[in-house]
């Protein structure tokens, strides 16, 4: 294991490599949220905050990419696209951004890279470190939804009753306005005690969760 301070420096190097590579302030500054917020978690419930770091560092290596690219880098490495997939391409970000940080990063722990995969949609299968990372893309400070603060309490004290409630935002969020829930959150959702079909706007059947966010959502 690298010393402490080998570990700094490799940190300072990725992070100002993930901002030339980005090249928006605005993504680059959600990310070092993302990863701060994802560590202070990791911590609490017993997991590497390194690895929660990283994983959040590199969780939106591919978020700005456009639909096309997205569809042709995945299609190159051979990544199976399905069908919600293909239909909302911005989904691949998480996939594809776990094999950029492969390739590009040289992060070989499937556990990051796990993370990774799986922030944006979540799963039906999801460590413990996958649901930190989830969790701290969500509500990482910038996000501006009333809920937020409350879901973030939330999640130092409990990841299952935090994934509850923002599964059932999201849920209720796209319900509301028309939109295809993707079938990894519906999964997701049920793993976690959660029944998609019976969230709606207006009633979200999680004790104690605050009515979603009409803007701003999870997803």
């Amino acid at each position: 294991m690298s010393p402490p301070e080998g570990r700094g420096a490799a940190l300072m190097h990725a992070m100002r490599r993930v901002r030339k590579e980005l090249g928006q302030d605005y993504r680059y500054a959600h990310t070092l949220r993302v990863a701060r917020l994802a560590a202070r978690l990791a911590w609490v419930h017993g997991e590497d905050p390194d690895k929660a770091r990283l994983a959040g560092l590199l969780h939106d290596l591919a978020r700005l990419f456009s639909a096309d690219r997205l569809i042709e880098a995945c299609t190159e490495r051979g990544l199976p696209i399905e069908a919600f997939e293909r239909a909302n391409p911005i989904v691949l970000h998480a996939r594809l951004g776990a094999e950029l940080a492969r390739e590009a990063y040289g992060v070989d722990d499937e556990a990051v890279l796990s993370a990774i995969r799986k922030h944006t949609v979540a799963a039906a299968v999801m460590s413990r470190l996958d649901t930190i990372v989830y969790l701290a893309d969500g509500l990482e400070p910038g996000r501006t939804f009333a809920a937020r603060a409350g879901f973030e309490q939330l999640a130092f004290h409990d990841l299952g009753a935090a994934m509850r409630a923002v599964l059932g935002s999201t849920i209720a969020y796209l319900h509301g306005r028309g939109l295809e829930v993707a079938p990894p959150t519906r999964a997701a959702a049920e793993t976690f005690g959660l029944d998609p079909a019976s969230v709606s706007e207006n009633r979200l059947e999680t004790p104690g969760v605050t009515p979603p966010p009409s803007q701003d959502a999870v997803a």
